[in-house]
């Protein structure tokens, strides 16, 4: 698997790897920047939305809510021992309201690189002209 060559969602750095995500709001923004992080340990397009997960967090600063959202994909997906596909989030104030869905691991699923985490390091949530970019150095 090589999600650096020709993709906009992702950016060098040393030995791990930065992600992007893009949206006409926040909200899209962060679910683009999820996508970017499961496509990295599986083809998203051999994963089906077959059980959901939902969670809640509050976070006021953006840039860490984030982080968090991310961090808490990752452990969501191991707890469930799941892989998520479809990932939909809204915010009202400093609530943060997730619906994500997946499926089990299985074994024909073509496994790519272990994210272990999202990180403080290159994070950036900024608005540009209406449009909304994130990104953030994951650990794999």
């Amino acid at each position: 698997m090589q999600p650096l060559a020709g993709s906009e969602n992702y950016f060098e750095h040393d030995a791990d790897i930065g992600i992007i995500g893009r949206g006409e709001n926040l909200e899209v923004c962060f679910a683009d920047a999820a996508k970017a992080v499961f496509s990295l340990m599986v083809n998203l397009s051999s994963v089906r939305p077959r059980e959901i997960v939902t969670f809640e967090f509050e976070e006021a600063d953006v840039e860490l809510a984030l982080v968090i959202w991310l961090n808490l994909l990752i452990a969501k997906a191991a707890e469930h021992h799941m892989v998520f596909c479809d990932f939909r989030l809204h915010r009202k104030g400093a609530l943060w309201k997730a619906i994500v869905s997946g499926e089990k691991w299985q074994a024909n699923m073509d496994r790519g690189i272990e994210v272990k985490g999202a990180t403080l390091t290159m994070l950036s949530v900024k608005n540009d002209h209406h449009r909304w970019e994130a990104r953030c150095v994951v650990d794999v």
